[in-house]
């Protein structure tokens, strides 16, 4: 695979895709649900997904690809070059507040991550990374996370960590709540993510994400240095779903060991 063309011709699709979302954002959506009343679809969603699929498939039939919505083929492994697509991250920003989702893709060969894209849509930003040299927003490199104590840190979580769930220990992340500097929550796993490989954020948490969700920062992640696993501080999986943290190296044992307690 030639990395470079591979990643020129990535970044021209994500920006004629972004120019179609945009674009959409003055017809009416069909919007479904999906697992749950909160787990929405859009046509824009598919057609997207659809997108990329024609694109990738037109540059090399060979290439498989794992999109949120299914409209790839199923995968048996992660052997050869896979791109795992989510067309739009955070469709619920997308139908009720236009803003705050994005586009993410990360291209895998033989299960390692070799470019990563994260495109923030109606910011037109992009986040991208080619492994083995650095990361970038846009044209500007992003410099290796700085190490920070704790309490100094902005951590990405949401307000279902601090009630009783079926997860986590809620009392343990209320104590994380109160020693940190601050928290916020965006809708968007993949701009929590950029937000913490530009430094914005120090840490972000989920109880749930699939492998669309955190395939493309996970390769910007390893060019600044921060840490990504799965809540028992396992290597991320990208074939099923799991629970996920990216961190600063400085705090990302902490958080695990004294803060997440696992039921």
């Amino acid at each position: 695979m030639e990395i470079t063309a591979i990643h020129e011709f990535t970044v021209k699709i994500i920006h004629e895709a972004g120019e179609r979302i945009r674009q959409s954002l003055s017809e009416k959506l069909e919007i479904e649900t999906k697992a749950n009343a909160n787990d929405l679809v859009t046509n824009i969603d598919r057609e997207t997904e659809l997108f990329f699929i024609e694109q990738i498939h037109a540059y090399d039939p060979a290439f498989k690809i794992l999109g949120e919505e299914g409209m790839g083929e199923p995968l048996e492994s992660l052997d050869g070059v896979v791109w795992i697509i989510d067309p739009i991250d955070g469709t619920m920003n997308f139908i009720r507040q236009h803003r705050n989702f994005a586009i993410s893709i990360g291209i895998y060969v033989d299960g390692i991550g070799k470019l990563g894209y994260i495109y923030d849509v109606m910011r037109n930003d992009l986040y991208y990374a080619v492994e083995g040299q650095g990361a970038y927003m846009n044209d500007r490199q992003l410099e290796r996370l700085q190490s920070l104590p704790l309490h100094e840190a902005i951590i990405g979580i949401n307000a279902t960590w601090v009630t009783p769930n079926r997860y986590i220990d809620h009392n343990k992340i209320i104590d994380l709540v109160h020693h940190v500097r601050g928290t916020r929550s965006y809708g968007s796993a993949t701009l929590e993510i950029a937000s913490v490989v530009c430094g914005r954020m120090d840490a972000y948490m989920s109880m749930r994400l699939s492998p669309w969700d955190i395939a493309g920062g996970a390769v910007i992640a390893n060019e600044v240095g921060a840490i990504v696993s799965n809540l028992g501080n396992e290597a991320i999986n990208l074939e099923e779903q799991d629970t996920f943290i990216i961190a600063n190296p400085k705090i990302h044992k902490t958080i695990i060991e004294q803060y997440v307690h696992l039921k």
